[in-house]
């Protein structure tokens, strides 16, 4: 699938190299994203649940799809500025796509984009992270919530993947 690149598309990406390069934004905890007009949205740095279900998540990933990379904190560029992936898994095609760039952030989602629930997140944020992910080239956009269940959107919502079928439901 591919996604066309627009001139609001690189000015995110010029806005993310930007912030990549700003020393003092390094050392602050938490994930960092970027909204539409290229501000910094910052979120508290993660729980101990939440860290334990994203690598959880990841390994999960890995022996599910081992042809595909896993991966943490993802930046992908959407139409409302960068968003960065709890966890992602791409295709060993867009892999080998990738390999030959070396990109501040994926013009395109990864197949799988995945968010881990955090007691502040609301409804429609993750909603809107949902779409946002389809938008930008996502097959599915999974969310985990705090007590590891998770929600697959296919991009309907369902009760399993399409793209990993024996994904678990819930996290142990």
């Amino acid at each position: 699938m591919q996604i066309e690149i627009t001139a609001q598309a690189e000015r995110h990406l010029k806005r993310w190299q930007q912030l990549a390069e700003w020393p003092e934004l390094t050392s602050v905890p938490g994930k960092i994203e970027t909204d539409r007009l290229g501000r910094i949205i910052m979120s508290p740095p993660p729980l101990f649940d939440h860290a334990r279900y994203v690598a959880r998540i990841i390994e999960l990933l890995r022996e599910h799809l081992p042809d595909g990379q896993a991966l943490a904190e993802t930046p992908v560029v959407t139409s409302d500025g960068v968003k960065v992936t709890d966890a992602a898994w791409l295709s060993a095609e867009y892999v080998e796509e990738l390999e030959s760039q070396h990109p501040v952030a994926l013009k395109r989602a990864p197949e799988i984009c995945v968010e881990v629930l955090s007691p502040s997140n609301t409804a429609a944020e993750m909603e809107e992270k949902c779409m946002l992910y389809s938008e930008a080239g996502a097959r599915e956009v999974w969310l985990c919530d705090v007590k590891g269940k998770i929600l697959f959107c296919t991009p309907e919502l369902s009760e399993a993947s399409t793209l990993c079928p024996e994904f678990p439901q819930t996290l142990g």
